[in-house]
């Protein structure tokens, strides 16, 4: 039976859209990620920059300054240490403090050299849909041609296929529309061979399924629907805040799709 991996998020930021400023203290973030595996979590994801809405950009130094401290405080935890970043100098400076995977919100495309740097340390690396909303031909075509000619590269540049996942990007660079596709068509992604990682937690999107009026820190409910779904669909992990509710709901998904096997 195949287990789907629980990915908890770790923002170490001041201002993410959900949590931003709780864990921004290597104390509390070590505290956090402890809970997050306790209640199941498979990869703990560290995170420095905000990418809510209107997020503003930080110098490298600034991310390297809040996420390498709190990898290193985390670099014998018994789950996978991911730190959600797209350049290539954090990314270094992350894998050498401890980290064993890397979350690239840009697939490699906002800096190439990143490959080269997961190569290296014999990394994994998850690559994420985005750009800036403008295609011409519909989402799922554009989403398998971006993300499947980024793994390509990621091959080339030394990263083993098994050590690649790709992420749809809910949330990012699409309408509400173009969201409601790809989560319907999720299993072509999976159809790639390459993992699949799903990201919805508390986004825009879970607010539009639970009827257009809830506040990010009510939307727990509607997320672990939606991981409900992609496990349907067959994808690898989830990314989540809420580590135990999406963790119980997997198992209990995992166990009956086993059930199916069975018969």
């Amino acid at each position: 039976m195949r287990e789907t991996q629980i990915m908890g998020i770790l923002n170490v930021t001041p201002d993410s859209f959900s949590d931003g400023g709780q864990y921004n203290d290597v104390n509390k973030a070590v505290a956090h990620a402890e809970q997050m595996i306790h209640d199941g979590a498979h990869i703990i994801d560290v995170g420095g920059i905000s990418t809510r809405p209107g997020f503003e950009e930080i110098s490298v130094e600034e991310e390297q300054k809040r996420v390498v401290p709190v990898v290193e405080a985390l670099k014998d935890i018994p789950a996978t240490l991911s730190v959600d970043t797209y350049r290539s100098e954090v990314a270094e400076a992350a894998l050498q403090a401890g980290a064993t995977m890397i979350n690239d919100q840009w697939a490699g495309l906002y800096d190439p050299d990143i490959f080269k740097v997961v190569a290296a340390h014999d990394a994994e690396i998850i690559l994420m849909h985005n750009g800036d909303g403008q295609r011409d031909e519909p989402v799922m075509d554009e989403m398998l041609v971006t993300l499947l000619k980024q793994a390509n590269k990621a091959v080339l540049a030394g990263i083993p296929k098994e050590h690649i996942w790709l992420d749809p990007g809910i949330g990012f660079a699409k309408t509400r529309e173009e969201e409601r596709t790809v989560m319907v068509q999720l299993d072509a992604l999976v159809a790639t061979g390459f993992k699949v990682l799903l990201a919805t937690s508390r986004k825009r999107f879970i607010n539009e399924i639970l009827g257009g009026d809830s506040q990010v820190d009510a939307r727990d409910e509607g997320t672990a629907a939606t991981t409900a779904y992609g496990i349907m669909k067959g994808v690898h992990g989830v990314r989540v805040h809420n580590v135990l509710m999406n963790a119980r709901l997997a198992t209990a998904m995992d166990n009956l799709r086993g059930y199916e096997n069975e018969r």
